[in-house]
């Protein structure tokens, strides 16, 4: 039940933010665009894992073919970039209309933002590599997954020969991921130093107010994120549960939660979602 309530939060707030976004041309604005890329990751995410999570936890169903299995780790590994690319992508939405509002709308034009969105579907392709090493692996091992879903981290383990190339490209993608991390946060830490530069109380809080929804969807992704790759690397010897529990909040509260965000924090949409209601 509370698996089918997340899911169901997920699947009508950010199909209700895509449907808010495309039918006020208001909002048709850069930061609008990336919260309707973000509200479409999110749902992509939301779409991957329904298949088997649904049938496991209602029906018992635990059976997945492996090129089933394969597509379904590829789609929820793709959309996790997608979005990491996207929160990037964000904070320098933030960054320049807060340091450099008056440049604002001759840098980010709609082709440089359609540009930005098919880079990122473009990075998620790097995963391609990722599934051609996996189909080489041979899999003698007890067949059963740790997760309703399948992840590159547990069907390696699997394998009853050598995993050290795809563990080590699987490492280089999630340094990626955890560039961005780092970008965001010095993009945040120039974005705070302009804000304390400004001389009135008001405008700061009124700039510090535009990053609040984006740093609470950052920090909900992120550390689940984090949470799940310890977990895999290092905790052999944690509790099942432990494990089962990280994941599931991984793929199942951000999509949830980033609706419930922006709806709540972001007036504009706010404003739109009621007009919509009446």
């Amino acid at each position: 039940i509370p698996c089918c309530l997340m899911y169901l939060i997920a699947m009508l707030g950010n199909g209700t933010i895509l449907l808010i976004v495309s039918a006020n041309r208001r909002l048709h604005q850069p930061m609008y665009y990336f919260i309707a890329m973000l509200a479409t990751t999110d749902l992509g995410l939301t779409l991957s894992t329904l298949p088997t999570v649904l049938p496991v936890f209602w029906f018992g169903t635990g059976e997945i073919s492996f090129p089933v299995c394969l597509t379904q780790m590829f789609c929820i590994h793709a959309f996790s970039f997608v979005e990491s690319s996207v929160f990037l992508a964000m904070v320098f939405d933030h960054y320049m209309a807060i340091c450099y509002p008056l440049r604002y709308s001759s840098i980010l034009t709609s082709a440089r933002i359609a540009k930005i969105g098919l880079g990122m579907v473009c990075r998620s392709l790097t995963l391609l590599p990722l599934i051609c090493l996996l189909t080489r692996l041979p899999f003698c091992r007890s067949h059963k997954l740790s997760h309703s879903y399948c992840l590159h981290q547990d069907i390696i383990r699997l394998a009853c020969t050598d995993y050290t190339l795809n563990s080590l490209y699987g490492l280089t993608l999630v340094l990626f991921v955890t560039l961005d991390a780092v970008l965001i946060t010095l993009s945040y830490t120039m974005i705070i130093k302009a804000v304390l530069g400004i001389t009135s109380r008001a405008q700061q809080t009124k700039a510090l107010n535009t990053c609040v929804s984006h740093f609470c969807a950052v920090v909900i992704f992120y550390v689940p994120l984090v949470g799940l790759s310890i977990i895999h690397r290092y905790g052999k010897n944690a509790a099942p549960f432990s494990n089962v529990l990280v994941a599931n909040v991984y793929l199942f509260v951000p999509p949830a939660l980033n609706s419930i965000v922006y709806s709540m924090k972001n007036k504009p949409i706010r404003k739109a979602f009621l007009r919509l209601l009446c």
